[in-house]
Formats: C-alpha cells, structure tokens, sequence
C-alpha cells in the first residue's frame, strides 16, 4: 500500500494490534509528514507476527506480512520497487509497488491509468502542428475520468476540456454536440431559465412585485410571462404585500429572452424608460394576453421605450396606447421584428410626434429608416452607414483611431490585439484573426501573430521550440534542441551551446562600484563556464593513468564506466537494427549539473543471452579503442536490457547525410571521408581487428570535415597470425558485403573499407 497525500495518525484503538509494527514511513509517500501512532491498547493480548514476518505485519498469519516498497529500494530508484536491487526498481509512475520496471508493471497509478500504462497526464485534446502553426485536435486524446484516461467520457458525464466532471464550472454552460455533452465558457453570464408570472414556483402570481422579484436574480430566460401590474408596483394592502423599491427592477437586465408576453400596466414614477429590458432580444408569444404579446398602456412616465436588443416578436400583436410622455413609438418598423404577417401594431393616443421633434425627442442622425427605441446612435433598429457594437457610426477606424477595425459588411470589427496599429492612411488588419495582421505587434509564426514564438508547445510525438530571427519571424530550432534556442544551429540550443559572455566594460565617471559589480559578475560567470568544460573534459576524454610498474610496453588505457539508468535520459528515437534500438538522450553524470547529448543503444527486449554476450563484447572493444575517427564509449548501463553510451554526432550517419545533401557534395569532400575512414581501419587493423560491418550508416558525421566509424557489433579481433576473419555462423549484413565474403565467408580490412567506399 501507499498514502499518496497526507499522513498517519493512530490513536484511541483499544482492541487494535499490530499498529505499532507497521512501518509506516514506508507506506507515507511525503517524508515531511511523520505518523503518530499512540498505543493503546490495553484490553486485549495481541499475538506477536509470524517469524516470517521480519517484525512487521498487518496480522499474526504467515499472509498478513508488510511487503516493503520504499524503504528497501536501490539508491537509484526514483520511486518504489519490488526488491533491494536496482532491477528491482519501480516505474517512477507507479504507486504501491509493482511486478516490474515497465509503466504497465505497477500495481497501482500515481496519477493517471491510461490503457494499462501509468502516465504523468493523459493525451491532451490538442497539440501543435509546426506545418500549419496551429493547436489541432489530437486523435490519440484521452479524458480524465477519475485516476483514467478513457477515450470518451460516460454518457451521463459531462466534458470539460479534457475531464469528465458531474457538472460545469460556475463560469462554463453545459451544450451538446455530437451527441457530447460538453462545458463552454459562458460569454457573458451563464443561462439561467426561471418561471414566469404564472408558471411553475409563480403558478398563483398575479403581477411581479416584493415578494417575487427576488426569484428573477440572473435570469436569462423567463419561461412565461412577466406582468407589471399597479398592485405590484404600489404594493398590495389586502394582501400584505410592500411597494416594490425601483431598484429592484434592475435584475431583469441579464433577461434576454421572454417566451410568452410582456405586459406593463404599471410603472414606478421615477422610471422614464424600459431600460431594465435593454437586453432582451426575443419576445415568444407563445401565451398571449388577448392577442398581445408586448403591451405598454397608461404610462404617464414612461417617455422612451430604450428596447435596444428587441430583435424579434415571434407571434401575437404589440399595443401601445395612452402614454402621453411616449416618444419614438411611431418609428419603430415593427414589421422587422414580427414573423408573422398576422401580426399587428395598435398605436393610440400617445404623445404627437410633432411635439416630440420640438423637444428633440427624435432619431439620431445616423439610424436607418427603420427607426429607433430612444434617443442616440446606439437605440437604433438598424444604422444607416455602419455598426460598432450596439451604436451606429459614421465610418470605421480603418486608418486613424487608437483601436483600428476593419469592415465586415457593415459591422466595424475590432483587428486582433497581436496586429501592430499602423500608420495614419494604413491599414492595420484586413480580417479576424491574428492571421489578417498588415504587421504583427510581436512575432510571427507563419501566417500568425503572435504575442511569443512556440516555448514547448505540445507537438504531434515532441516539444516544439522556435525562436525569433531579426525581423520578429519564429523558426524551428535545431531538432536536438530540448530546451528552446537562440537561433538555427545545434551550438545555438540552450543548455548546449557556449555560454562565453562578451563583456563591453566602459569606465564611467563616479560608477566605479557598477563596474566593480560587473567584473564580479563576469569572473563568477567565467568560472562556472570553466567548470562547466573542464566536467565536460572528464567525461568526454580519456585520462592517462600510469602503470604502477614502469615497462617498455603501453599499458591498456581502455576505461568502461558504469552509468546509473537514473543517469539517462531518453528524448527520441534514431534508429534500430537487428540487436536493438539507438535513441537520442542526455547524461547527467551523478552529482553533476552538466548535460551531455549522447547516443543511447538499448539492446531489445526479445534477444537471447547469446546477443547479451555479444552486445557487451562490442562495449568491451569499443571502450578499448581510442582515435579520432572511431566514435567513443562513454560508458554501459546495466539496466534489466543492456544500454550502451556514446558520443551524440549532431549530423547523422553518412548515408543520411549524403542523400540530403547530395547537391553540395563535392570530391574533395568524399576524398576526405575516405583518408577519415582509412585512417579509422588503419588504426583497427594496427589493433588485430575485422569491422565486418563497416557501412555508410556505421559511419557518423560529427561535422561535414569529420566523420567516425561507429557500430562494432559485428567486429571480431584477428590472432596475431591471422590476416583474415572466417565466419561460421550468425547474422551478416548483405547488402553492404563484397562478393567474396558472402560465398567464402572470409572478411579484411580491406574488402569493407571497398565495400563502403
């Protein structure tokens, strides 16, 4: 077992035993909390754990022992494990212990099951594509459902990103698409349908007043009808019920949508408008008062109607008679708002219009003929030249203005906030979207702006780093870059590359101590660089070590170092053969800081002892060969499969390397691989041994005027008689061997260096 979160506390157990024999720091996951466990017991004799046991037991039975985890593990171990070796560790993801070192090996998980498979997190629902610069959805993404990862969530779930919750945020409205159930952020406030006057909780309400207004907090959609009648309004004495405070009325500013009728009978003094509805856009009909399905009548108050968002009447008539203050009702194009041609309009006896003109109770200027609700350009049904939100204009800030737009029809939209504003007479964007920028306010990654270039952004099967060139452009960084970059090359990845400050020390009058402080700077700086090379020196190069008995012969320097598995690091794969698998990685040498980029081979899981053998007799010839054209042995880790350590050569093999730049080879080039080669069999052939699988991919490009012979697999030392190697079984590379090798079976130096040449 394992307490992932929080500690122990053992106390007031009277009958209970054992308690005190469990080890409970091994169970605790967090070494910060330390488990109280009180004795207690004093009613009962406990029996003592079986021998077996070691003394520590949930019981006296030979069954009931505690399986360590934790306490027991290998140094080397990040986690838990199943035995004191370091083969014997568990997978970092694994919670409780495990049957062996694979992430599908543990018993339980520490954060997430996918398919079997223990992992940090699940496939997040999107990742980046470098080809088209975007977040795309991910096919492989996976819901978190509790401790899983499950493809899609239950039906009676609901999704929220990239989890299955019971319910949506406060902030988020539950919709379906494609029959999934899923949270969307609410662009305003949340839906929220209440009753109506009449219906469901108001089944026995007459009109909105004191005792109900409350019910209409947040309400975006009223299921019947809203009445305003002068009990409500005044206060009902018979009933007991207070004025209603006008105050109150503000709830129904989130109402947008009523789906039976609007009728107002009554309206407090002070009120010289129904601005409270200034959000509400559709009046249903679908119950009517005699027909009416918005009804204004006797308002001695009531000047204005400020209806801005009324965009439809969906049935029933509108009557607006005897408001004698009432202005603009007559140029209201109602027929825009019904849809149906039954519908109709009753205007009587309200204010004449003349004497509205006279107070300037009329139309702004640049409304359209279809009228307006009240005064100004933002009341209006529709615009005469343009719209910038609710409000009417004259034109769009297409070249002057602090926020510049562009025109969509007749709508004036804002440009996207990464366009850089132009100048006047210049456009800044010509369409939504940060893709439309005339000019990108920061960086620009393809056709998009972008307020900073992709800082490992989730890819496809990797992170994706770019950085930004002089002109603000994102490019790719170097593909073995890890941790983001300053430009193209390898040397330019961060955390590779030479981190050597160019220091400009100008001497100022009176600043001695700024200068002082900046020369300390640059000394400490300048140590850490040196330190940095000189532990990159020690692992990388081989240190002569004298013979404690001084001879005429050379001693063998040959040095094979132990890596820890906690050592490496795997990004990515580069290849495989017939043995096993080379991945690109990273070793940090243990009590290190410095990361060396290296070559991992890892022998597959699938071989025989046989091919054990023979992977570690090519660690042993490879350790022991030191030259300039052979690629070095950092070191072996002897993990449950064999891993061989080697120099990271940033260009590939020379096969891959020629194909792509095929165009830019010359003969001087190839003339100088070939002395490189010659000179790495030279040195084989001076040290009795066969490379019987010396190969344009066996040969590795460090940079395009130095190549290394690599892969000595199939390599086998010659006695000191012998001029040639017989095989007499085993695997043999075909493709790439001469004539006489295959029907003979013999090999030399020289019939492979031809063979590859």
């Amino acid at each position: 077992p394992e307490i992932l979160y929080g500690g122990v506390y053992v106390d007031q157990n009277k009958f209970l035993c054992h308690a005190d024999t469990i080890h409970w720091q091994d169970i605790v996951k967090n070494p910060g909390f330390h488990p109280v466990v009180v004795p207690t017991n004093s009613s009962v004799t406990c029996p003592k754990c079986h021998r077996s046991c070691n003394g520590r037991c949930w019981g006296p039975k030979d069954n009931q022992c505690q399986s360590l985890t934790k306490t027991v593990c290998a140094e080397q171990c990040d986690g838990r494990c199943s035995g004191p070796y370091v083969s014997d560790c568990c997978h970092r993801e694994c919670a409780g212990g495990c049957y062996g070192p694979k992430d599908t090996d543990c018993f339980a998980c520490t954060n997430f099951n996918d398919s079997g498979a223990c992992v940090t997190q699940c496939p997040q629902p999107f990742v980046y594509n470098p080809t088209t610069f975007q977040l795309e959805h991910n096919p492989s993404a996976r819901y978190t459902y509790g401790a899983f990862c499950v493809k899609k969530c239950p039906h009676n779930f609901v999704v929220d990103h990239n989890s299955c919750v019971r319910a949506c945020p406060t902030n988020k409205m539950e919709v379906e698409d494609n029959h999934i159930k899923m949270c969307i952020p609410c662009t305003d406030i949340c839906p929220k349908a209440c009753d109506g006057i009449g219906t469901g909780s108001l089944q026995t309400a007459q009109t909105v007043d004191s005792s109900n207004i409350d019910k209409f907090v947040n309400c975006t959609k009223i299921n019947g009808n809203l009445v305003f009648l002068i009990t409500g309004i005044k206060g009902d004495v018979y009933h007991n019920i207070e004025a209603l405070d006008p105050e109150k009325l503000n709830v129904f500013r989130s109402v947008r949508e009523i789906t039976g009728y609007l009728n107002i009978q009554s309206w407090p003094d002070n009120m010289t408008d129904l601005s409270v509805f200034s959000n509400l856009a559709t009046i249903g009909g679908r119950a009517l008062y005699s027909g009416i399905s918005l009804l204004v009548l006797k308002q001695q108050g009531i000047s204005s109607f400020l209806l801005q968002s009324l965009k439809e009447i969906s049935a029933g008539n509108v009557h607006i008679a005897e408001n004698t203050k009432l202005c603009f009702y007559n140029t209201v194009n109602w027929t825009r708002l019904f849809r149906s041609p039954t519908q109709k309009v009753l205007v009587r006896n309200n204010r004449n219009p003349l004497e509205c003109s006279k107070t300037r109770m009329v139309c702004d200027s640049l409304c359209s003929d279809d009228g307006c609700w009240g005064p100004g350009p933002d009341q209006c049904l529709s615009c005469k030249f343009f719209s910038r939100g609710r409000s009417c204009i004259e034109s769009c800030n297409l070249y002057q203005g602090d926020i510049r737009e562009y025109a969509n029809g007749s709508v004036c939209v804002e440009c996207d906030s990464q366009c850089e504003q132009g100048d006047d007479n210049t456009l800044t964007c010509r369409g939504s979207g940060p893709e439309h920028c005339v000019k990108c306010l920061h960086f620009k990654d393809g056709p998009n702006c972008v307020e900073k270039c992709p800082d490992g952004l989730q890819g496809a099967s990797s992170f994706i780093f770019k950085y930004a060139e002089a002109n603000n452009e994102c490019h790719p960084c170097h593909p073995n870059c890890t941790q983001g970059c300053i430009g193209p090359r390898l040397q330019d990845c961060i955390g590779w590359m030479d981190r050597t400050p160019l220091i400009a020390a100008g001497v100022i009058g009176g600043l001695f101590m700024v200068v002082i402080m900046a020369l300390s700077v640059a000394v400490s700086v300048r140590r850490k660089n040196i330190k940095k090379k000189r532990a990159l020196r020690r692992f990388l190069e081989t240190e002569l070590v004298e013979p404690l008995t001084p001879s005429g012969t050379a001693p063998n320097q040959a040095q094979l170092r132990i890596l820890k598995e906690t050592e490496l690091k795997r990004i990515k794969i580069l290849g495989s053969g017939a043995f096993g698998t080379v991945y690109k990685g990273i070793w940090i040498p243990e009590g290190e800081t410095v990361k060396i980029p290296v070559a991992i081979k890892i022998l597959n899981e699938t071989t025989g002892p046989k091919a054990n053998v023979e992977f570690m007799d090519e660690a042993l010839i490879m350790a022991s060969m030191e030259h300039p054209h052979l690629v070095r042995l950092l070191g072996v880790c002897l993990s449950p499969t064999i891993q061989l350590v080697t120099q990271l050569m940033p260009h590939g093999c020379l096969l891959d390397y020629v194909h792509e730049h095929k165009d830019n080879i010359g003969s001087q080039l190839l003339l100088n691989w070939c002395v490189q080669i010659a000179k790495g069999m030279m040195y084989l052939e001076e040290r009795r041994l066969v490379h019987r699988d010396l190969a344009a991919r066996n040969v590795l490009v460090k940079s395009p005027n130095h190549v290394k012979i690599t892969d000595f697999g199939l390599a086998r030392l010659l006695d000191v008689n012998e001029k040639e190697y017989n095989a007499d079984g085993g695997k043999m590379p075909i493709k790439w061997m001469a004539l006489e090798c295959i029907h003979y079976r013999k090999f030399t130096i020289r019939v492979m260096f031809g063979a590859t040449v």
